[in-house]
């Protein structure tokens, strides 16, 4: 199967951008590692694809008043291996290395990661665990948003009509801070079957719900644990029931409980 026709722009500029997508029909490719599949598949069928590569303010990591500031079009690989993203966001850093496979890794985003709001996807959950903040530039400007106030459902998020995802700015990390980051897959590289992102006592649940859940107390396991059983009904899937994703939860907390108590 082959994608639908459509037409394609490349700007130069962020304003050239976001005048093109005023245009009906409009979206955004950034790395196109979700996107090309699904044109292929005709999940998608835009009628001008808005290729936003060429933006090289979107690529920058920088150090901004307590956050470190990443760049829409930052990819994977690149977070893998910033030593910034290592010392100041290093949940970001484990959790890179659990995404697909390297050639996919080189071109993917965390943006285009973000924005997508895949609910198996590392990222959505490691912003929500440090409480990151989005940032959305439109026509009459740039807005801020909580990552716990971002994503809204199944691939669905507070991004509107002509917006683009331009960053993310994620607290830097303090001294003594604890971070863990576990994933359960079929394979290295397959999507998540149950995921799960740490800072301190907030922990963000991936692939059990349309969006992360929240575990926002950890101050001791039993009363952790305790939230999970009464809290947590995920969504099956074709190979796993809701009771055994739930289960796989609790094992990956008791993981990441280990790992925390070993790092204090």
């Amino acid at each position: 199967m082959k994608a639908p026709d459509f037409a394609y722009a490349k700007p130069a500029t962020l304003a050239e951008a976001l005048a093109l997508l005023e245009r009906p029909g409009a979206q955004v490719l950034a790395g196109g590692q979700s996107l090309i599949p699904a044109l292929n598949m005709r999940l998608s069928s835009p009628e001008i694809l808005v290729d936003i590569g060429a933006l090289n303010e979107l690529q920058r990591i920088s150090l901004q008043n307590g956050s470190l500031r990443i760049g829409a079009l930052t990819t994977h690989a690149q977070l893998e291996h910033s030593s910034e993203v290592q010392k100041h966001v290093p949940l970001l850093a484990l959790a890179a290395p659990h995404i697909a496979h390297p050639a996919i890794r080189n071109r993917g985003t965390l943006g285009g990661s973000l924005a997508l709001a895949d609910p198996a996807a590392e990222y959505p959950a490691c912003a929500v665990a440090t409480e990151a903040t989005l940032l959305v530039a439109g026509k009459s400007g740039e807005r801020r948003v909580r990552a716990a106030d971002f994503f809204k459902g199944l691939f669905q998020t507070d991004l509107r009509r002509g917006e683009i995802l331009v960053a993310a700015e994620f607290p830097r990390a303090n001294k003594g801070d604890r971070f863990a980051f576990q994933e359960l897959a079929r394979r290295h590289g397959d999507y998540a079957i149950v995921g799960l992102a740490v800072h301190n006592d907030r922990a963000a649940f991936f692939g059990v719900g349309a969006t992360p859940f929240v575990l926002k107390d950890l101050s001791t396991r039993e009363k952790a644990m305790a939230f999970l059983r009464q809290h947590l009904e995920p969504s099956p899937d074709l190979y796993h029931s809701s009771a055994a994703k739930r289960h796989l939860a609790g094992v990956l907390l008791e993981r990441a409980w280990n790992t925390l108590r070993t790092s204090h």
